[in-house]
């Protein structure tokens, strides 16, 4: 009898799942909303299985996963306006879900790192995390492309502009708009180079007159040390002792005076 019962009430639960004797807790679902998504999923996959077919057909080979259709980028490349902060949570200790964490599929965070809600992508540093946000699939999600538009003069003489009448570094508003000259640093800049190259130059001749000096000290001992030995070369011919044999041999060193 209790089994006819639970049977009977499992049957209306089914056809009913807000009726009487269903849980809070239990799940329902909702049969419509579940067969159309299986409608869908069995369509795409019909789709990729032609499209492997037609590939294998040509000599290619096949998709091993189903390629996301994105809609096509509407404008250029921008900047942008908000920093990344990545270093806010540096030394800071957070609980993270581990729940599929690595798969990048899915919502929530999905174990640590740095989340893309764009893509519903976590990436596992910063590094990872800047290549996938300024990857192409990642601007093509947000209506972008992987080119710059290019600016025209009048573009950037504004942004000049701009960035001269921002705030000063003590925090007041600059008053009057500095201008640039082109001309004036073109020729500072020359100026410069200049001055450095004599420096280069001032630099090699003092180095090549030191090398000369201790060529000139070197060559003047050679000549001075050839003469000696051709004094002694010439008393030892005549057989005359010259001053420094005759001064030692005597017991003197000379006749100096000794005055300091």
């Amino acid at each position: 009898m209790a089994s006819n019962n639970a049977a009977s009430s499992s049957s209306s639960s089914s056809k009913n799942p807000g009726a009487p004797g269903v849980g809070p807790s239990r799940r329902t679902w909702d049969v419509e909303e579940f067969t159309a998504r299986a409608r869908e999923r069995d369509r795409v996959d019909r789709e990729a299985a032609a499209e492997n077919e037609a590939r294998l057909q040509k000599g290619l080979a096949p998709l091993r996963r189903r390629r996301e259709v994105l809609a096509k980028p509407t404008q250029a490349l921008q900047a942008r306006k908000a920093p990344l902060d990545l270093d806010k949570n540096v030394g800071k200790t957070m609980m993270v879900d581990m729940g599929g964490a690595g798969d990048g599929v899915g919502g929530g965070s999905r174990g640590p790192g740095f989340h893309c809600d764009v893509c519903n992508k976590t990436c596992k540093d910063n590094v990872a995390y800047l290549d996938h946000i300024n990857g192409r699939l990642h601007l093509m999600r947000l209506g972008q492309t992987t080119q710059v538009t290019r600016s025209t003069v009048e573009q950037v003489r504004a942004k000049l502009d701009a960035l001269r009448k921002q705030l000063a570094p003590d925090g007041t508003r600059r008053s009057v708009v500095t201008t640039y000259d082109f001309d004036a640093r073109i020729r500072a800049i020359a100026e410069q180079e200049e001055k450095e190259k004599e420096e280069r130059r001032q630099k090699r001749r003092e180095a090549r007159q030191k090398k000369k000096g201790v060529a000139a000290g070197k060559n003047a001992a050679a000549a001075a040390g050839t003469a000696a030995a051709a004094t002694k070369a010439t008393a030892a011919a005549t057989g005359i002792p010259d001053d420094a044999d005759m001064m030692a041999a005597m017991g003197f060193a000379g006749f100096g005076s000794t005055k300091r």
